[in-house]
This record gives structure tokens, C-alpha cells and sequence, in this order.
């Protein structure tokens, strides 16, 4: 699924490409992909709409209207947004297409059919994405040690069950909880409420240093997110942990270990962390 990284990958290469334009044309192909109100109505709502902006918060993707009308979209596990000329081949499991008056099209592309558009009218309340029970950004300025300890200090979970928490960390997948724990040192099975003061306070500063690194090494052009058809994991290279279960760990060695967490298979070393 993607994580935080790749969702605001996907932020910055498509809002550029759509600011601006206005919304001539909706086809919709799987209706069941607009999960709010409906595929007619979502239709009709956004013909000729004006595209003001596209924000990010956690994993979801709010396109923002002149109107100030929005359409929210999460991409679960194999969706894409795809800014293609009208002549670009149509990938198969291609179930929205937004028509610009440019001519392009914004192509929501999805495989496991797993992601969902909502559309909210200007000033109705969110009560239908989730984006509301999410916890702090990680980039956000009072995300802190303090934080962290006082949401998740007190639980029996594994420390890693707890990162993936979206209620209190918004953005972080299996992915990213993995690089994280092994940067700080900590083992993802440790009990949250077994961790120091220190060791809060190391992870209030890994959690956004990891995702803005794996976010910098994701950067590529429009052209050649495209040309990947939006499959962002240009940072693959750089991952430490995980998925690597049974190499040698890159700071001291020693065989990484695998074990399942919360259903997660989770990658982490024996003697780095503990």
C-alpha cells in the first residue's frame, strides 16, 4: 500500500499538471469506486468544476475546487493517478477518468479496485472518509516526544503496531514503521510502554527525518512518472530492512530477522535493536 511517501510523491507531480483546469467531462466505470454519495451524482457534481489545488493528509488525496467543493481520494493498495494525454494508451483497470478542457485526463487506475473517491460539497462536515479520526502529521510542529509517549507510552502493543496507529501518526504503513524502528534502534517488538524517555525523544525526530529522505529519493519528473504509470518506488533502493529478511544488516552485519506484527511481516535486526 502506499505510504506517506509515495501519496505525497503523487501530490507533488500531479498538482502542478492540474491546477487551473476546469472538469469538461466524468466517466466513471466502476461506479462502486465512488464510495460517497454516488457515481451519478459525483458526475454531475464535478462537470465543469475548477481545479484550485490538491492537499495531502495522511494517505488520503483531497483535490480542492474553486467551489470549494472537494473530492477526496485514497488509493489503499494498488491505486494510481495517472495526468495523461487523451491519446495515452487506457490501462486496463482504469475506473475514473476526469477530461480536462486541456485536453488530458486525470485516469484513477486501480488493480485490487480497493481505492474510493469521495465528493463533499462546500462546507458539509466529513463524516464519510475517515480524515477526521486522524492522529498529528509527522511534519506537523507539535509533533514531539511528549506526544508520542503520551498517546502510545502506556500500551502493551508492539512499538510498531503502534506507529501504523493512523488515530495517532498519520501516514505511516509497514513500509516505513520497519526503516524507522531500525534507525532509531528500537525493535519493533518491544512493548511501547517499555521505551525511554530517550528513546521517544529519538523517534520524534526519525519519524519525519525517514519520511522526508524516502520522500526526496521518490523525486522524479511527470514524464517519467508516467512513463512508470505511477508506480512511485524509486526509493526501493534505499530501503534498509525492509523486505530484506535474511541479509546481512547494514550496520553491523548480523543476519535480519522476520516476524509478524499486528498480521505485518516485519523486518528488523537482532543486535541493533533491542
Amino acid at each position: 500500500m502506499p505510504e506517506l511517501p509515495e501519496i505525497e510523491t503523487v501530490k507533488r507531480i500531479i498538482e502542478p499538471q492540474i491546477i487551473g483546469l476546469t472538469i469538461k467531462d466524468i466517466i466513471v466505470n466502476r461506479p462502486e469506486v465512488v464510495a460517497y454519495p454516488n457515481a451519478d451524482i459525483f458526475i454531475k457534481a464535478l462537470q465543469n468544476q475548477v481545479i484550485k489545488g490538491v492537499k495531502r493528509r495522511g494517505k488520503f488525496l483531497t483535490i480542492l475546487l474553486e467551489s470549494g467543493d472537494l473530492v477526496t481520494v485514497h488509493l489503499r493498495m494498488t491505486g494510481c493517478l495517472l495526468f495523461t494525454p487523451p491519446d495515452y494508451e487506457t490501462e486496463k483497470h482504469t475506473h475514473i477518468i476526469l477530461r480536462m478542457d486541456s485536453g488530458w485526463e486525470l485516469r484513477f487506475v486501480d488493480v485490487r479496485r480497493f481505492g474510493r473517491f469521495w465528493y463533499l460539497r462546500c462546507g458539509e462536515e466529513d463524516t464519510v472518509t475517515g480524515i477526521r479520526n486522524l492522529g498529528k502529521e509527522p511534519f506537523d510542529r507539535d509533533f514531539s516526544a511528549q506526544y508520542l509517549a503520551d498517546r502510545l507510552g502506556n500500551r502493551k502493543k508492539p512499538v510498531k503496531e503502534c506507529l501504523m496507529d493512523q488515530k495517532v501518526i498519520a501516514g505511516i504503513g509497514n513500509i516505513y514503521a520497519d526503516e524507522i524502528l531500525f534507525k532509531s534502534c528500537i525493535s519493533p517488538r518491544r512493548p511501547a510502554n517499555t521505551l525511554t524517555e530517550q528513546e521517544w525523544k529519538t523517534l520524534a525526530e526519525e519519524i519525519p527525518k525517514q519520511l522526508k529522505y524516502f520522500i526526496e529519493k521518490n523525486r522524479m519528473t511527470p514524464e517519467e512518472y508516467l512513463t512508470e504509470g505511477g508506480k512511485n518506488y524509486r526509493n526501493t533502493p534505499y530501503l534498509r530492512v525492509y523486505g530484506k529478511s535474511g541479509k546481512s544488516c547494514p550496520r553491523c552485519g548480523e543476519m535480519l530477522c522476520r516476524c509478524v506484527i499486528g498480521g505485518r511481516g516485519s523486518v528488523y535486526c537482532p543486535i541493533c535493536q533491542n
